[in-house]
């Protein structure tokens, strides 16, 4: 007999299930007085990490400051999935309807850095669960099917090992009613443990040289003609911090460079943890190979398994807050939680009985055409890299490299890319944004529910570049 839904949430804790590690670190002092470095890295995030590691790596003589304005890893990079992906464009159908001609550098470039993810992790001993079990995306309804054959064929044009999975062979996977067919990406995605990363990415970083501040917000940027100016809101008192160069890994917060704040909006994103699955019910869903899962709608879950036999269950709900504020008080929807664990047993039947003991949201960075965008300001002495759309795992390592070539004027085979040098089309103001994002996202909802056929809307926003498919 089903449980009811409000008590698979009765013990619910309202944490995300990353932070809530007794490995936890202690928090870092903050900035205090007045600094200097060569290179300032704002955000204490992967972007931010990954920026500071590999300047020290291209030179360990740089003189590195990263100042982050609560704790590492705190936001985004310790609320997400755990999803670490190969993909740079946000998936393949994104990749091919933007950028097709040169899809396959971008597909080589993201495969490369996936591949220098895992080695840096060996390189500095990161214990963060990395394992490399491939993706899974499934049909959650008959139009699905026929979308994932065709991108079966699309990656496998490109030198991708996939398999397209009939409904028996999905079943051999992982069993349930709710999955009609499904994508196998053996080698794109890994999972992690991604509060660990980050943690392991600050201790890292530490080793080499770089100098790490806690609970220092920067405020504002000024620039003269020795450099840039970081003016900060330290829990110390203010602070000053002088660079040389500045790298922007502050991805969904307002950014520091005004010019750059229509290109991204707050979307806020649910998930749940069950309790530990036992041996038989592990059994009864198979899914042994512990594949990372996402739906292919508009509207999608996501799903994986973490190391101690939980399973992690997102996605669906994407709320956008009228003004794009980031608020504590955004992080936590009871309504949302109630769906997702209804939507869960949906799923999973065999599952009935299951509890749920960690609920929490988080905002993602997005932009319109689902994939990070960078550039540069303060005649080329600021970089920056955002809107990575959920996908920022994998991703941010890439927009490390960017900013960073970016800063020292490098032609790479990175920066020459279309996707580099192009820059998403900005959201409109308020409030013309709220209405477009609900009129859009309800559109989205009846195409999942009409055979995946686009409205008026839809086409609309197809045609001008907006990225409302993924």
């Amino acid at each position: 007999m089903s449980i009811p839904v409000h008590t698979a949430l009765a013990d619910v804790q309202l944490t995300p299930y990353w932070l809530d590690d007794p490995g936890r670190p202690s928090a870092r002092a903050p900035l205090t007085g007045e600094l200097s470095c060569d290179l300032a890295v704002v955000g204490g995030g992967y972007s931010g990490l990954w920026t500071a590691l590999i300047a020290k790596e291209r030179d360990p003589g740089l003189d590195v400051v990263l100042v982050e304005g609560d704790r590492i890893g705190h936001a985004a990079s310790g609320r997400n999935g755990g999803f670490c992906q190969a993909s740079l464009t946000h998936g393949l159908g994104n990749g091919l309807r933007r950028w097709p001609d040169e899809l396959g550098e971008l597909e080589r470039l993201g495969a490369e850095n996936l591949a220098a993810i895992e080695a840096a992790l060996t390189r500095y001993d990161i214990r963060c669960d990395f394992e490399r079990t491939g993706g899974l995306d499934v049909a959650t309804a008959p139009h699905h099917v026929a979308q994932l054959r065709g991108h079966a064929e699309a990656a496998r044009a490109l030198g991708a090992d996939v398999d397209f999975l009939d409904a028996g062979a999905l079943r051999e996977e992982i069993d349930s009613p709710a999955f009609l067919a499904g994508l196998w990406d053996h080698d794109g995605t890994a999972l992690l443990h991604p509060a660990r990363l980050a943690w392991g990415l600050a201790v890292a970083c530490e080793r080499l040289g770089v100098r790490v501040f806690e609970g220092t917000r920067v405020t504002r940027l000024t620039s003269d003609r020795a450099g840039i100016v970081l003016h900060t809101d330290a829990a110390g008192g203010p602070a000053r911090l002088r660079a040389g160069k500045v790298a922007l890994g502050t991805n969904v917060f307002p950014s520091l460079l005004r010019r750059t704040r229509p290109y991204v909006v707050p979307v806020y994103d649910y998930a749940l943890v069950t309790e530990p699955l036992t041996a038989e019910q592990r059994d009864a869903i198979g899914w042994h190979r512990r594949q990372g899962m996402s739906g292919a709608g508009h509207q999608f879950h996501y799903f994986r398994q973490t190391r101690d036999h939980r399973i992690l269950w997102g996605g669906y709900d994407a709320v956008y807050h009228f003004g794009g504020k980031v608020r504590a008080s955004y992080e936590h929807r009871p309504a949302t939680y109630n769906k997702l664990a209804a939507q869960f047993f949906e799923a999973f039947p065999q599952l009935d009985g299951l509890r749920f003991t960690h609920a929490w949201g988080g905002a993602i960075d997005t932009c319109t055409r689902f994939s990070a965008f960078f550039g540069t300001a303060h005649r080329g002495r600021v970089a920056y890299a955002a809107g990575f759309t959920g996908l920022g795992v994998g991703a941010t390592r890439f927009g490390a490299e960017v900013m960073l070539d970016l800063l020292a004027g490098d032609s790479t085979a990175r920066t020459r890319t279309r996707m580099v040098r192009e820059r998403p089309l900005p959201f409109p103001p308020e409030p013309v944004r709220w209405a477009g994002v609900q009129l859009t996202r309800q559109a989205m909802i009846n195409a999942d529910a009409n055979g995946g056929r686009r409205n008026l809307w839809l086409r609309a926003m197809d045609r001008i570049g907006f990225g409302f498919d993924s």
